[in-house]
């Protein structure tokens, strides 16, 4: 069985619009897009036809990818606590006092200006169960680096 993935309202209401979307008018669009392609002659050589062929399937694809990601879906609000969680905001200081916000969650909950600390990231596995006042660290292409943790609150969107 597939692991749940964790959505919120927000993302997951976001989802089912883009399927809903792909699955209506996507998919008569492409559909439109092939037949006048097909329409301009032997498709060995038609360029545009391929192309649409192409978009098709990759289409198709994320059709696929939506309905298994919102049917184990683990769609919920966060009411927060006292350690880190899926869903949860944690505001950081690195090494050198820089402070960030962190949104711990799957890349599928991404909010335009917000890092996005996905919970199999090094720096999401290594804030998940961790407490204010706690230092982590984490690996990364550059080394080792650490944060301590000065908030966490729930996820509001």
């Amino acid at each position: 069985m597939t692991e749940p993935t964790f959505l919120t309202p927000g993302a997951h209401d976001k989802l089912k619009a883009e399927l809903e979307q792909l699955t209506t008018t996507g998919r008569i669009e492409i559909s439109e897009r092939i037949a006048e392609a097909r329409a301009h002659g032997d498709l060995k050589e038609n360029a545009e036809y391929h192309a649409a062929k192409n978009e098709q399937g990759l289409m198709e694809a994320r059709i696929r990818q939506l309905t298994q990601l919102l049917e184990n879906a683990e769609v919920r609000v966060v009411a927060g606590g006292d350690t880190v969680e899926v869903g949860t905001v944690v505001t950081a200081t690195d090494e050198d006092g820089d402070e960030m916000r962190y949104f711990v969650a799957p890349q599928e909950n991404r909010v335009p200006g917000m890092i996005l600390a996905s919970p199999t990231s090094p720096v999401g596995s290594a804030l998940v169960g961790a407490a204010v006042g706690d230092t982590v660290s984490y690996d990364a292409p550059g080394g080792t680096f650490s944060l301590t943790i000065t908030a966490i609150e729930p996820f509001e969107g």
